[in-house]
């Protein structure tokens, strides 16, 4: 009679664990992909094998959609935050319209890299996948001109710091660099126990505190090294309801300091899609006018 019982009771235990298990094992879905687009342009996503990464990676690829046979257009790079994806410049903004002003827009996918070689994980060297892999990629495959006056890069938080950490690091790739609510002071946050989680994450990219890679990755340590006459254009800005808007500051001011071209603006708005799309006619005037892309 011992033996009876105890049967059903495993069983039941078993089907218990193994229905917990599959609740564990399920994945939140991605948000739908309803891209914004404009009638006068095309969407092309695009995967392909990066050699830094050692891995397929997608991208996303907005263009005119009537360019003349033997054009070559200038190339903005746009690089999403930290939680985001590839879809989210296309998603949750309306970027898509500056291509018809005879831009390709390229998204690539980031993940959490922040954009760079990670320290602790030598599968992980996101900026070689960016400044060598993907640029050589849209060349070959898009009607792409090539050079440092047809290219520049932007980003929003993570992607903010991405694209300013990338252009100071490789001058000679971009003439426009544009960083919104920035995330520039990453690897110079100390350790804190009320965010161990968030630490551990940077320390895996950057590096042990106030190690050598940390400080080759950090924008505060590199502006002060550049040369002010090679680098590009800087435009930064930052919501005035943002945390990162100290940094922001403090930023622009050692642009200043050190002579090196740029401006900073502030204004309304928290770390949210609402205040980055409400800066994109200002950015995009900027670029215009400072590298004249696309004229």
């Amino acid at each position: 009679m011992k033996n009876e019982n105890v049967l059903p009771g495993m069983a039941l235990f078993l089907g218990l664990a193994l229905a917990l298990g599959a609740c564990e094992k399920k994945t939140t879905p991605p948000p739908p992909d309803h891209p914004r687009l404009t009638p006068n342009v095309t969407l092309r996503d695009i995967t392909f094998h990066s050699t830094a990464l050692d891995r397929d990676r997608p991208y996303r690829v907005i263009l005119p959609a009537a360019i003349p046979a033997g054009k070559k257009l200038p190339v903005l790079y746009l690089l999403h935050g930290g939680g985001g994806n590839f879809h989210d410049w296309s998603n949750y903004s309306d970027v898509a319209r500056f291509a018809e002003r005879g831009f390709i827009l390229v998204m690539p996918e980031g993940e959490s890299s922040y954009y760079t070689n990670a320290a602790d994980r030598p599968q992980d060297r996101y900026e070689d996948y960016i400044a060598t892999d993907l640029i050589a990629d849209v060349e070959k495959q898009f009607p792409a001109a090539s050079g440092r006056a047809n290219r520049a890069i932007m980003g929003v938080s993570m992607g903010g710091f991405g694209a300013v950490n990338l252009a100071l690091k490789h001058p000679d790739l971009f003439s426009f660099a544009a960083g919104i609510s920035s995330a520039l002071d990453v690897p110079s946050r100390p350790f804190s126990i009320k965010r161990i989680q968030q630490y551990r994450q940077h320390a895996a990219i950057f590096g042990r505190w106030k190690s050598e890679h940390r400080g080759a990755n950090d924008p505060f340590i590199l502006a002060r090294s550049v040369d002010p006459a090679r680098t590009p254009y800087f435009y930064l800005t930052c919501g005035d309801q943002e945390g990162l808007l100290p940094a922001n500051h403090q930023f622009a001011s050692l642009l200043k300091a050190r002579r090196i071209a740029g401006e900073f603006h502030g204004g309304p708005g928290g770390h949210d899609w609402n205040q980055w799309n409400a800066r994109l006619d200002d950015v995009f005037a900027s670029l215009a006018t400072h590298r004249n892309l696309g004229n």
